[in-house]
């Protein structure tokens, strides 16, 4: 009877196969989703129009302050209630200075700049009671509303994604807890919260940013709960739990890059929002305090001075509709290229 050889393992036998998958490779292929991301966003003629119109506007917002040759601060008491005057324009008859007063006996015609002997000097949105350069006024006001836009936005982002993730992913009582504090905050109005806040505190930028972040943050962190239940129990989480990931690993390098498509659209509709209602309690006198130049503000004076001297009123009206047009067409195009 013929005697069987017996295999005896070796150590060669137990070492793991090469990983194919470099991290070249790996790079290449996050490379690769992130140009068809772009590409897909750019396709969309609106996302691509919202793009060009906040580009511009923050353009203008940032250089055109410093550059109008007029400061946003100057007073002229010669120079009050001057009508929007552009020179390319004027010659055909169009914002040439001239402006219709109505009075009780009918109207009159007037062009202050012919009356005061003004040349080589134009406004393009006229002057205020102070006799304030309005185009320098209202690129200043878009550049404070930004600010505090975007600071109070990152503050939500930071607080509402954190606390989400933290609420979605543990899961349990600890999720049963905080959703029952974000249905009792969010059961208040807003508008009640913030308008009650800025009554205490002194008005400012640090205040209207403060009164945006009490309840700002909550759609953020709704958000980032929704994705994450959605997200954990995929394949990819399941194995790097498996392969012993800790907590922190899992949330911040599994987790949070895969859900920041849907928070940056979201980014893209609370800046406006909040520029809307800093404008709104500035409007109604709540937010920036009286001198000092935000949007709101100039909406403010704007309104007060409409039936005699419209132009003041459109030009920051303008300003804050095309904001507003900008950034919800780019999160309808980040919306788009999400869903894809």
């Amino acid at each position: 009877m013929s005697s069987e050889s017996v295999y005896v393992p070796t150590n060669e036998d137990f070492v793991f196969a090469p990983n194919e998958l470099t991290e070249d490779t790996e790079k290449e292929a996050v490379g690769g989703v992130k140009n068809e991301a772009v590409k897909k966003f750019m396709a969309d003629r609106g996302s691509v129009a919202g793009m060009v119109i906040l580009i511009i506007l923050i353009l203008m917002a940032v250089f055109v302050p410093v550059f109008s040759g007029h400061g946003y601060d100057e007073q002229d008491l010669d120079r009050t209630n001057l009508a929007p005057m552009i020179p390319a324009l004027s010659s055909f008859g169009i914002l040439d200075g001239s402006e219709t007063l109505h009075n009780t006996g009918g109207y009159t015609v007037q062009n202050k700049y012919k009356e005061l002997g003004i040349t080589g000097e134009c406004y393009p949105f006229g002057t205020d009671n102070l006799g304030r350069d309005l185009f320098s006024r209202c690129f200043m006001g878009l550049r404070v509303s930004l600010l505090i836009a975007l600071a109070a936005t990152a503050i939500n982002l930071l607080i509402g994604m954190n606390y989400g993730v933290i609420s979605g992913y543990f899961g349990g009582t600890a999720d049963i807890i905080m959703q029952r504090i974000v249905d009792v905050i969010g059961s208040i109005p807003t508008l009640v919260i913030i308008t009650l806040l800025l009554l205490v505190l002194k008005p400012g930028v640090g205040s209207i940013i403060i009164a945006l972040m009490i309840s700002g943050w909550i759609d953020m962190s709704l958000i980032a709960r929704s994705e994450v239940l959605k997200v954990k129990e995929l394949e990819y989480i399941q194995a790097a739990r498996t392969m012993g990931a800790t907590h922190t690993y899992i949330i911040f390098r599994e987790i949070i890059p895969n859900i920041t498509g849907k928070l940056i659209t979201q980014i893209m509709l609370s800046i406006p929002s909040a520029v809307f209602l800093e404008a709104f309690l500035s409007f109604v006198g709540l937010g920036m305090p009286a001198g000092t130049c935000s949007l709101g503000t100039l909406l403010s004076d704007g309104f007060a001075n409409a039936l005699l001297h419209p132009y003041k009123l459109l030009p920051p009206a303008v300003i804050m509709i095309m904001l507003m047009i900008g950034c919800h067409l780019v999160a309808e195009g980040l919306k788009k290229t999400h869903s894809n």
